[in-house]
């Protein structure tokens, strides 16, 4: 068991490198195109952001089909070395069309996340893959608030910021040896009799989880392009660096809540407990979009933390319920693949909608997303539908 834990922490641990790297360049994606690439068309930071996150979104069931037939371990390895391989040619990139195919390949060859987890679903099953689940989501978290303050501070003593892409290739490198020394995961992973919970009996079928993690993906980063534009309207006046806080404040309660909430809800129904923090995340939504003050809209900050935390760790549990060693590469693909579509649409969404109408919109949208995946799962429930792999 001491040797499993070991595996997982640094299947984990090489995940959070990457995802330093990959997490922690795009807010300065208009710096680069102004000071190292040249290029006043700052409209393309939007759409650069959006370029990895589009191809992840197509490429990642193909991988996940190929995880499955030759290793979960090779294409583990696969997606670092693909994202080392992106990291140099963006550190090179001369002019806009080599970083856009820099990011294209990036969203192409990358995909650890994705590939991480079908790995520890040849380490872990049952309530431990779950666990683990909810780890791997910590080290995303603790990547998009990491990253970008330690980039930032490193990002005022280099002249030209892309150079950075060369030094962060180091960083999956490192990852891909850490990795190579692990075994290539159990043919099949025992499930002890002590540890069957509500993730052994699966209370959704696969596909009824890929679409929840789409609205749950959808519902919260179709708020956050226009977030610091709400905090700093008339009546809340925000500085940028308060602004800011209150933006990373729902993924810093998740750091310090996702360990005891995933506790709490390990003998609890999966499905029960994401309906009631769907319900969380809907009012804290509404709260944002009519907050009169700067405190009030920390307030439901606040609450939209301890909903999206008690929504992942549910939603891992429903996960883990539905992984099976054999289709853990395609399993884990299509729940990358719908994140990722979820995250696009979600961008596009908010710009139309604050386009034609203000910063509020999105908020909107967003609940009436989480009311209809709510709204689903209790309809659901009252059909009982019969479960299986599709």
């Amino acid at each position: 068991m001491t040797a499993q834990r070991h595996q997982i922490a640094a299947v984990m641990g090489c995940h959070f490198v990457a995802a330093f790297a990959a997490l922690g360049m795009p807010p300065f994606f208009a710096l680069i195109l102004d000071q190292s690439l040249h290029s006043d068309l700052e409209f393309l930071a939007g759409w650069l952001y959006v370029v990895p996150i589009l191809f992840i979104a197509i490429s990642s069931p193909w991988w996940g089909r190929m995880a499955d037939r030759y290793g979960k371990k090779p294409l583990l390895l696969r997606a670092q070395l693909g994202l080392a391989a992106s990291f140099l040619l963006a550190g090179f990139a001369s002019d806009v069309r080599v970083f856009v195919a820099a990011l294209v390949l990036q969203g192409l060859l990358g995909g650890t996340f994705a590939a991480s987890n079908a790995y520890l679903a040849t380490l872990a099953s049952g309530q431990a893959l779950a666990r683990s689940l909810n780890w791997m989501q910590w080290s995303a978290r603790a990547a998009l608030v990491v990253a970008p303050i330690g980039l930032g501070a490193v990002m005022v003593e280099v002249e030209s910021p892309i150079v950075l892409y060369r030094y962060l290739a180091l960083l999956p490198l490192l990852a891909a040896v850490m990795l190579w020394r692990l075994p290539a995961g159990a043919a099949q992973v025992a499930r002890p009799v002590a540890e069957k919970s509500h993730v052994d009996r699966p209370e959704a079928t696969p596909w009824q989880v890929y679409w929840l993690q789409f609205a749950l993906v959808f519902s919260t980063v179709v708020t956050f392009p226009y977030f610091v534009s709400l905090a700093q309207a008339p009546g809340m006046a925000a500085s940028p660096a308060v602004a800011g806080m209150l933006f990373g404040l729902p993924h810093l309660v998740y750091l310090g809540l996702s360990l005891p909430v995933s506790r709490w809800l390990e003998t609890r129904s999966r499905v029960t407990s994401f309906k009631l923090a769907g319900l969380l995340l809907m009012a804290s939504l509404l709260g944002q979009a009519w907050a009169p003050t700067l405190l009030s809209l920390a307030v439901w900050r606040l609450l939209m933390g301890v909903g999206m935390t008690m929504a992942m760790v549910s939603l891992n549990g429903l996960i883990a319920g539905v992984v099976r060693h054999d289709g853990a590469g395609r399993t884990f693909g299509w729940l990358e693949s719908s994140s990722k579509w979820g995250a696009v649409l979600a961008g596009f969404t908010a710009g139309l909608a604050v386009h034609f109408f203000d910063p509020t919109l999105p908020f909107f949208i967003g609940a009436a997303s989480l009311l209809i995946a709510c709204g689903y799962l209790a309809a659901a429930a009252v059909a009982r539908p019969r479960f299986g792999n599709p």
